[in-house]
């Protein structure tokens, strides 16, 4: 097998490169605190597509900033409260569609699945647009106040969503678990850590981890090609790398991963170019609830083998810990 990152046994000890701001605690306190001041005004309408096996819901309410965040959900016809998976979409694409909320449903939980605000969908942009903003949101606000980081908001709008999600009667506030994968899995991490009640998060290889460690491996392409071209536009010499870096991770998922007390079911593929393995690990290392990661040696940023399977049943396991 090639070798593209640090070898297996390296990539268990790796900790990670981005700097952490100093005051990267309070500073997701006071996040935190904004947002929950803002009343959500939560609006819960019946779907235009329906399915026999669970009542399809359209959602709407205010996050931070005032924008206004989409997200859909699928809701079993039986007797509740259901566990319930909240769903993270890749980035640059849009809210899980209705089919694959239906398989969530068919597996004996609800779904709720985030739009993420300025990208393909619903949701409204900070500034007061819908969609297509669908590039460059690593470094979007980086010129600016920290509070202004594109992500910031959108971590914000998973921890929140999760918040509404614990508050309805229908799902089961005990058994909130998280899902997503590549930018999915980075939002579904961040949920977990901003909303310390869900108790359990599965994410497939995350992206949004150790921004310093992906640009000096000549990866700041793809996903992460805006790292280089703000370098290249902004900061031509290199002469306020530290600062730059140090900004982003107020947005870095490692950071935030000691915060989790869910537990934690990550999957990588060891020939990952797009969130390279070691960037994921970075997070995975700065876990200290119950953890494990599966392994797919020969894969790098795709589909994965039976990984919704093993999803599956590292929830089916969780929610009948939690009986």
């Amino acid at each position: 097998m090639p070798l593209i990152d640090l070898g297996l046994e390296g990539l268990k000890q790796y900790r990670g490169r981005n700097p952490r701001p100093a005051d990267f605690d309070a500073f997701w306190d006071a996040g935190l605190a904004e947002m929950r001041a803002l009343p959500p005004s939560l609006v819960r309408t019946q779907a235009a597509f329906q399915i026999q096996a669970a009542k399809n819901e359209d959602w709407f309410f205010t996050g931070v900033g005032g924008a206004e965040i989409y997200a859909r959900a699928a809701i079993p016809r039986t007797e509740g409260p259901h566990p319930v998976v909240i769903l993270f979409h890749g980035y640059t694409a849009r809210v899980a569609d209705w089919l694959t909320m239906a398989s969530w449903v068919a597996a004996g939980f609800a779904a709720v699945a985030l739009d993420c605000r300025g990208q393909s969908g619903l949701s409204q942009d900070v500034g007061g647009v819908q969609g297509n903003t669908t590039h460059g949101n690593v470094t979007r606000g980086l010129l600016g106040p920290a509070e202004h980081l594109y992500y910031r908001q959108v971590f914000l709008d998973a921890a929140q969503l999760a918040g509404l999600v614990m508050a309805q009667p229908e799902f089961d506030a005990s058994r909130v678990f998280a899902h997503g994968a590549s930018q999915g899995g980075g939002l579904a991490l961040a949920a977990a850590a901003l909303e310390p009640r869900i108790s359990a998060c599965a994410a497939v290889y995350p992206y949004l981890c150790d921004y310093q460690r992906v640009w000096e491996m000549d990866l700041a392409k793809d996903a992460y090609t805006d790292l280089r071209t703000f370098f290249r536009t902004h900061d031509p010499r290199h002469e306020r790398l530290e600062e730059w870096f140090t900004k982003l991770g107020y947005i870095d998922v490692q950071h935030l991963a000691s915060r989790i007390k869910a537990n934690v079911q990550m999957a990588t593929g060891l020939m990952d170019t797009i969130t390279p393995p070691s960037s994921q690990f970075a997070a995975y290392n700065r876990l200290t609830s119950p953890k494990n990661v599966v392994i797919y040696p020969d894969f790098g940023h795709e589909a994965l083998p039976e990984i919704g399977e093993l999803t599956i049943n590292f929830f089916r396991n969780q929610s009948l810990s939690k009986n």
